[in-house]
């Protein structure tokens, strides 16, 4: 329940903005700049919990992103551009890492083996985890949203303050951190260099599926209008992320024999066939179906990415690389968002559906070069 504000934020603030101004293009240009903002303060959240002490960082994080909501809420109220766009990067640059610090905490039982050969299970669970906030998260966003009350469109966004407030906050207390200083002394000094080259890929990586997400935000955002039925937008996303953790949670019984660096270059295709019929199906007005087809291909490719990074980072910085490559994901899902935006404005869903094959074969791409470079460098990307 920690995650679904985070789960939230994007479609909320797409929501909220476009009923106030009426313009897809702005209400994605806001999203963006919140989705921006969470790429660069991810990496800086990840590094300053690794170096003070989880508990204190995250605590101070999750406060400053609710104060962060009601500076949003505030600047809907007085429909002046400019406030929106600063409170929405307010809001992506304060998001707690909830996520991210889950995976560190079942990556230190595996290091100290109170989880021995289970740590696939256990990102596999994570994927499933996080895909089903997007399930639930975008449904209470469409559900809330039409509220015939006077919050309107700003209701999810207090439903985010109080689940911060009532989750996120007790997680903090109970899963992380306190004593850096003893976490170093057993594991190792949170100096430790971090293999840049290979998190920067990881980076572009994520960047990558996060504009599918950006893409395919926009396009039911868009679809769910022109049918007359704004609500339903959260709606048909939460069937995105439903496919996505039941094909996460399979993820769990891959054979051990299938390497991460294949499974790479293997998920990284389905991902690319899965968005080719999302855009088939946008084109055809076959919306629901195609999100369906497509949502199961996204899991697996996030998971290996996962994998893939926990195994590059030296432990001590787990924190740190595993907020880099989360940070690539806001990155682009904004550059998604605000692209999808201005296609949806000229040519409706289907334009902003194309998007999300073309960010897929992107990854693919590079998903290719990365399996060559570690073929010829042995194991650079994915040692065992």
């Amino acid at each position: 329940m920690a995650r679904l504000p985070y789960a939230m934020s994007s479609l909320a603030t797409l929501i909220l903005v476009q009923t106030v101004t009426g313009s897809y293009a702005f209400a994605g240009l806001a999203a963006a700049a919140q989705g921006l903002a969470g790429a660069v303060g991810a990496p800086v959240v990840g590094s300053l919990a690794d170096r003070y002490g989880h508990r204190r960082i995250t605590v101070i994080s999750t406060v400053a992103n609710i104060v962060a909501l009601l500076c949003l809420i505030a600047a809907s109220r007085s429909s002046y551009r400019t406030e929106m766009l600063a409170a929405a990067a307010l809001v992506g640059l304060s998001q707690p890492p909830i996520g991210a610090l889950v995976r560190v905490y079942w990556s230190r039982l595996d290091q100290n083996h109170a989880l021995p050969s289970h740590l696939p299970a256990a990102m596999a669970y994570e994927a499933a985890a996080d895909e089903t906030s997007f399930v639930v998260g975008p449904t209470l966003v469409g559900l809330l949203a039409p509220l015939a009350t006077s919050l309107g469109p700003v209701a999810p966004i207090v439903a985010s303050v109080a689940l911060l407030l009532l989750t996120a906050l007790p997680f903090t207390i109970r899963y992380t951190d306190r004593h850096p200083a003893a976490r170093r002394s057993s594991q190792g000094d949170t100096t430790a260099l971090l293999p840049r080259r290979a998190l920067l890929a990881m980076f572009f990586a994520m960047a990558a599926m996060g504009a599918v997400f950006g893409a395919v935000q926009t396009g039911v955002t868009a679809y769910a209008h022109s049918i007359g039925r704004p609500g339903a937008a959260g709606l048909i996303y939460a069937v995105f992320g439903a496919g996505s953790a039941l094909a996460g949670a399979a993820c769990a019984w891959l054979p051990r024999g299938f390497a991460v660096r294949h499974r790479y270059l293997a998920f990284a295709a389905t991902l690319l066939v899965g968005m080719l019929a999302l855009f088939v199906g946008g084109r055809l007005h076959a919306v629901v179906p195609a999100v369906a087809v497509a949502s199961i291909t996204v899991a697996p490719y996030m998971i290996t990415l996962y994998t893939l990074t926990e195994r590059l980072a030296p432990p001590e910085r787990t924190a740190s690389a595993i907020t880099i490559l989360c940070a690539g994901g806001p990155l682009g899902t904004a550059c998604g968002q605000a692209l999808a935006g201005f296609l949806a404005q000229g040519g409706g869903s289907g334009d902003a559906f194309l998007l999300a094959p073309i960010a897929a074969a992107v990854a693919l791409m590079l998903a290719v070069a990365l399996t060559a470079v570690d073929r010829g460098r042995g194991r650079w990307l994915a040692p065992e």
